[in-house]
């Protein structure tokens, strides 16, 4: 099984509300969701938790790359522009500090013009358990 089936069957809650892994490399991840209905707030724009499970997807794929159990000790999002209903949302994730024991990551949330819709921060910490995958996709 690859890391990418590990994480979109394991990952029940990202999955159900619709987000996709759609790439994943050493230290970099993609994951993409299209803004429904059931994803909007009171205001009527994409509610900020379904843009920082997009994120925390990404963020899980690049943190679990290495092949040890690596799970989530800080994360942090700042919003920037709300996303719209009917709008394809990104999230790119990226290792910045390769540390053995607390990898740090950045990810951009973007829409599909390209635009920023929010930044995140992670830290992972790596336990001494194996993540065990046959390949990355």
């Amino acid at each position: 099984m690859s890391l990418l089936e590990r994480l979109s069957k394991g990952d029940v809650f990202a999955s159900e509300i619709g987000c996709r892994i759609v790439e994943i490399r050493k230290g970099y991840a993609r994951t993409e969701l299209t803004v429904e209905e059931r994803h909007l707030n009171g205001a009527g724009v994409c509610q900020g938790g379904v843009l920082f499970t997009l994120g925390d997807l990404a963020f899980a794929a690049v943190a679990n790359s290495c092949g040890i159990l690596s799970v989530g000790i800080n994360n942090s999002i700042s919003f920037i522009k709300s996303a719209q209903l009917g709008e394809t949302v990104t999230a790119e994730c990226t290792e910045v500090a390769e540390h053995h024991k607390l990898p740090n990551t950045e990810i951009k949330i973007k829409n599909s013009k390209g635009e920023v819709l929010a930044v995140m921060t992670g830290m992972a910490y790596r336990t001494s358990k194996p993540f065990e995958f046959d390949s990355l996709m």
